[in-house]
Parts: structure tokens; sequence; C-alpha cells
């Protein structure tokens, strides 16, 4: 779609939107084509509101054969973006991975408090708009809603052409999700003798791209090339450096709501943490309390190829790709320990690679790697 502006109809005088850079009949094109790509996430809780300024959505359903029942609902929210990920989305021309992206980081924090995700907005920052970069990114966030079983209620597209160069945009995302009061996470804490399961990540999700992209530049590693750290062991196939990158954040949100319903009464999950940038250690110890301690083991999981592949060819220490990336560990778990196996028994059938990787002791409120 062309990003200039119409020139002035015959006979018109004076400064037009258009000459200033914001083309509205273009703008609007884009706008109600997103109509059907929302619906794709919408379930019966969601109010049509044609020409409305602000989503509707129904807490709970009024029908009694599919009332959710919460008896002191408490809304959960957060906000977050994709960080310089975007940068190599832009270089590659690969944009539909990070509304994926987007999507994840946003409910995986949601769900740690315990919380079913309910809606999600998003916001789409571009010079201009350009019609297939948007519904490319735009595909992208209906996708993740649709994998976290969220609806996708609204969002902004706002062109911003004094602010970004062309080709440039920038994503930021809202999610709103519900908990009852009882079973919310921050009511819970860890015991010693708990045991800590680590949900597999996909890759390196969207932390940490900063330091990525510089040991790219600077070990003169092309995005394009195949190498060998990348190869999967399970499936022997090497996907490209960049494809390996932009590989989209794991969403866990179907997994731990599932989890989260199959233990309704028994206190069986006493912790939670989303692991993004601080690394595991960093967002663990943001729900240990201050009476625990959880002791890790390093080898308990294998850390994924192009992280390794990072870490060798930028000479990057230890210490430091455990500060900034998850080194293969997306989301932890923390069970009582009669629960342990059964509890990895059931994410494991819902999908997700799950390691038996520390416990907890006594302490005060620190993350031992060994």
């Amino acid at each position: 779609m062309a990003t200039t502006a119409k020139s002035k109809p015959s006979g018109a005088s004076g400064m037009t939107y258009a000459a200033a850079g914001i083309d509205l009949e273009r703008y609007d094109g884009f706008i109600d084509t997103l109509g059907g790509m929302l619906k794709r996430t919408h379930g019966p809780r969601v109010i049509s509101n044609p020409g409305g300024f602000a989503g509707l959505f129904r807490l709970d359903y009024n029908e009694k054969l599919f009332a959710r029942n919460y008896r002191d609902p408490v809304l959960v929210a957060c906000s977050d973006g994709v960080g310089t990920k975007i940068k190599v989305a832009q270089e590659l021309g690969i944009l539909h991975t990070i509304g994926i992206d987007l999507v994840a980081m946003n409910v995986n924090d949601c769900i740690v408090e315990g919380a079913e995700p309910l809606f999600f907005l998003d916001c789409l920052s571009v010079p201009q708009v350009d019609q297939r970069q948007c519904a490319a990114i735009m595909s992208g966030v209906v996708e993740g809603c649709r994998l976290a079983g969220c609806a996708l209620l609204g969002g902004e597209t706002a062109e911003m052409g004094d602010l970004f160069r062309p080709g440039d945009f920038d994503l930021t995302g809202f999610c709103v999700g519900v908990v009852d009061l009882h079973r919310a996470m921050n009511r819970r804490s860890p015991e010693p003798g708990d045991i800590v399961l680590g949900l597999a990540s996909s890759g390196i999700h969207s932390n940490g791209f900063t330091l990525a992209r510089k040991v790219i530049a600077d070990a003169g590693l092309q995005l394009g090339e195949r190498y060998g750290e990348l190869t999967d062991p399970e499936t022997g196939q090497t996907p490209a450096l960049g494809e390996a990158i932009l590989t989209p954040t794991r969403i866990y949100a179907e997994s731990i709501v599932k989890l989260g319903r199959a233990y309704r009464v028994k206190k069986v999950v006493t912790a939670m943490a989303h692991i993004t940038g601080g690394g595991l250690a960093g967002n663990l110890e943001r729900v240990l309390g201050d009476k625990v301690d959880a002791h890790i083991r390093t080898s308990s999981w294998p850390t994924p190829g192009v992280l390794r592949l990072l870490q060798e060819r930028g000479g990057v220490e230890e210490a430091e790709m455990r500060r900034v990336f998850n080194m293969g560990i997306g989301y932890c778990v923390v069970v009582r320990p009669t629960f342990a196996e059964a509890v990895k028994e059931k994410l494991e059938r819902m999908g997700e690679r799950v390691y038996t990787i520390g416990k907890i002791t006594k302490g005060k409120g620190r993350v031992v790697e060994k």
C-alpha cells in the first residue's frame, strides 16, 4: 500500500493532514479490516459494541450452564512489550511471529498470579500505516490470543511519522485476567520440601535481545546461516539463525489454567514464576518470600543451542548468560512434594516439556544455582 500523502483536491487551499504525513483514508481502510481478525478471538463473554470507543467484556456468563461462578473475583492486569526483538523481525521481514511474542509476554505474567486471561489490548505504533506490514503483525497478535484463550478486545494503531523512520514500529500490549481471591498466588508461599518444576522455553523468548544482537554483530554471525549448534537433537533439523532467534515466546496459559482447574481445593501449587529478564534466579526469587531458598540444579535440563551459540561465539560468561537469558526454562511451577510427579505428568500430557529442576529449603529468599 502506498504511504505517500494524497494530492490536494483541485481548488482546495491550505495545509492538510495528508500533506503533513497522516493519510486518514489509508488509516481508516486498515482499521476497517481489523474487525474480522478480532472476532476470531471472541467468545460468548465479548459483547458486541459496533462503533464503540472501548470494548465490552462480561466477567461471568449469565447463562447458568456456562457460569464461572467467581465467589470473590479479583482482576489481574499487566502490560509489556517485546523489546529489541523487533529489530531482528524488521531486518528479516518476518513480522507475524512478533505479535505472538507480545501476547505471550503479557499472558505469561498474568497466569503467574493464578489468573485466567480474559482479554488483551494492543498498541501498534508505526510511521505510517502500511497495510501488509500491519496486517502481518496483527495476525500474530490474533494467533497469540487464540493460543492463550483470551479475546483481542481492541487496541490502538498510531501513526507517528515524526518519531519513527520508514519501516520502524513499536508494539506494546495489555492483558486483563481474573482470579478468585482465595486462589490468588500472592496468598500462597513455598514451603521447605516443595519441588520446583521447570517448563521448557521455546528458545530465547523476548528478553536479552540487545545482548544477542551485539554478539551477532561483533562475532560476524549471519542471520541466514545454519550453524551446527542450532541442530535440534530430536528432529535433526537445523534452522537458520534468524529463524531460531525469532521463534515465538511459548505461551503457557492453556496448560497453567487447566492445571489450576484440576486442583480447585487442594493447595498443590505454592508459587509460579515467568522467566524473563533477570533469568531464572532473578524471577524465581520474586515469589519465594524471605523464609525459604530454592536450590536449582542447572544440569537438569538442556540449554537451547541458540543460547550456547551466542555464548560461545560472543565469549559471554556463564553467570552473565544466566542473568540475562532464560537458558531453556521459560516458566517455573513450585508444587508440594507429594503432588510433584502427578503435576509433571499432567503438564506433559498438555504438551509441555517439564523438568524437575530443584527443591525448596529453609533460607532467606535466595535462589542457589549449582
